[in-house]
């Protein structure tokens, strides 16, 4: 399988980038900062080098993409960055991403989204401007004739993976869940072509990554 991994840079997408490549898949890793190629590379991802907030955002990501089998939104502006980039990285890359899919003709697209995406009216302070963002993305991308998954997880940590989670379409909890543990899970959705057309809340919990999501295949 050939993945496109938007934030390709980031905690969860380097994490994807070694489980991937390490089960002999191929990754190609979108980062705007060309400093950021070596860690890409080290993870095992191809860097393709797109500004995702630029004017050329889906002719930079529909080369990127071409001929590839999936594409991953794993991209975030990031704490501390204003409600203006929540709207030009959470919404608008995973927007742009879209358009690059669909004129490639790939069908596949898993979002990284975030717990409470679902509520974005109760999230306090700088929390609204994100959890808004991340709505409207996963809302765009619902209504697309792709064949996408929505992956919410938590709160994130950078403790080991435990290789078990939760997963539900809504979970009765928070708590937190490490970012390998999500990317183990966004691994086994794409090879498995699992959860088409599913929003699935992901926590910590005591099921392996591939009994917790057989429910949803």
């Amino acid at each position: 399988m050939d993945v496109v991994v938007v934030g390709g840079h980031g905690k969860i997408g380097l994490r994807l980038a070694r489980l991937l490549t390490g089960a002999g898949h191929t990754v190609r890793s979108v980062v705007r900062n060309p400093d950021h190629a070596p860690d890409v590379e080290a993870a095992g991802g191809r860097p393709a080098l797109v500004d995702i907030e630029g004017p050329d955002a889906v002719a930079g990501l529909t080369e990127a993409a071409e001929g590839a089998d999936a594409v991953v939104f794993a991209a975030g502006a990031g704490p501390g960055s204003g409600a203006e980039r929540k709207q030009t990285v959470d919404l608008g890359g995973a927007v742009a991403l879209i358009a690059a899919a669909r004129t490639v003709g790939i069908d596949r697209y898993v979002m990284v989204s975030s717990i409470g995406a679902d509520r974005p009216e109760e999230g306090r302070g700088p929390m609204r401007a994100y959890l808004q963002a991340k709505a409207d993305a996963d809302a765009a991308l619902r209504a697309s004739d792709l064949a996408w998954t929505v992956v919410r997880p938590v709160s994130l940590t950078d403790e080991p993976g435990t290789g078990r989670v939760t997963v539900a379409e809504h979970l009765d909890h928070r708590g937190t869940v490490p970012r390998d543990d999500v990317a183990a899970v966004l691994a086994a959705l794409l090879v498995d072509g699992s959860a088409v057309g599913r929003v699935l809340e992901v926590a910590s919990g005591d099921a392996a990554v591939a009994d917790a999501l057989a429910p949803f295949t």
